[in-house]
């Protein structure tokens, strides 16, 4: 409750609370709250506007735009949940493994992560899923990849700033095993930093995925997906705008709504700037 009451009076914070809540509801309710199913097709109502049957108009196949970017919430957080919990739990061991190794090892680690994070998050992960093929699948493991060394960066500076420290110098003189200092004392310290870094990559993994959607090697349709919606949006715009409009301001939102949650966690987690409010 202390948590949720400091972030919320950061700036954006009350903002960044609410519009992750409600993208999280729309995603569990998703079966509940969508007024037709996302592939119920209906050729004589395609490409109409919004009405009170339709809220935000049909699509090209006369599919329900609202409908299909309710599921598009479930596939866009569930792959961006499942790509941040894979390289985050992937990043803090092979982190944590670097620091607490010899030397030699930590180089190693250190050079493949310097090897990753040379190309651009976005480009990485084209060139991997052009090569791999497209899929559900292939997207989450592929992107996860990619953002290991954002994890295992942090994870390893982190570590080696108080592998030596008094309390883990003490627990080793007094006959703890290795893997009880990891978890009872190395991850619990270094954890605020690395889940404040989760918040901020899910954004960038939502703009990947609807970009990879987008480009055809992501989310296959009919599966709904934001990426999927723009491309049907781009395509059909001269004749209808509201399939890129709202798929285009869905994508805002959860974008926005994620970094200014990363920002005001982060703040709220700064002792010098909680003091200062």
């Amino acid at each position: 409750m202390t948590a949720l009451i400091e972030l919320s009076r950061r700036p954006g914070g009350t903002f960044a609370l609410s519009a992750v809540t409600l993208l999280c509801l729309v995603a569990i309710a998703a079966p509940f709250i969508a007024p037709y199913g996302p592939n119920a097709i209906a050729p004589a109502n395609r490409l109409i506007g919004p009405s009170l049957q339709h809220l935000f108009g049909t699509d090209q196949l006369g599919r329900d735009i609202l409908s299909r970017l309710i599921f598009g919430t479930r596939v866009a957080l569930g792959i961006s949940l499942s790509v941040i919990a894979i390289s985050l739990v992937a990043g803090v061991v092979i982190g944590v493994t670097a620091a607490l190794s010899p030397r030699a090892f930590d180089l190693v680690i250190v050079g493949v992560f310097d090897i990753i994070t040379s190309f651009p998050s976005i480009v990485l992960a084209l060139a991997l899923v052009a090569v791999f093929g497209p899929g559900l699948g292939n997207v989450v493991l592929l992107v996860s990849i990619v953002f290991i060394p954002h994890f295992g960066r942090v994870a390893r500076a982190q570590t080696i700033t108080i592998r030596n420290s008094p309390f883990i110098e003490a627990e080793r003189v007094l006959g703890a095993e290795k893997w009880r200092v990891i978890l009872h004392h190395v991850i619990p310290n270094i954890i605020g930093p690395i889940f404040v870094l989760a918040c901020m990559d899910i954004p960038v993994v939502i703009t990947i995925e609807a970009g990879l959607s987008f480009l055809g090697l992501g989310v296959r349709p009919p599966l709904a997906s934001w990426g999927n919606l723009l491309n049907d949006g781009y395509t059909y715009l001269d004749q209808s705008i509201w399939l890129a409009t709202f798929s285009g301001l869905s994508l805002i939102l959860a974008t926005l709504g994620f970094a200014l949650l990363g920002e005001a966690l982060r703040d709220a987690l700064d002792p010098k700037l909680r003091r200062s409010l």
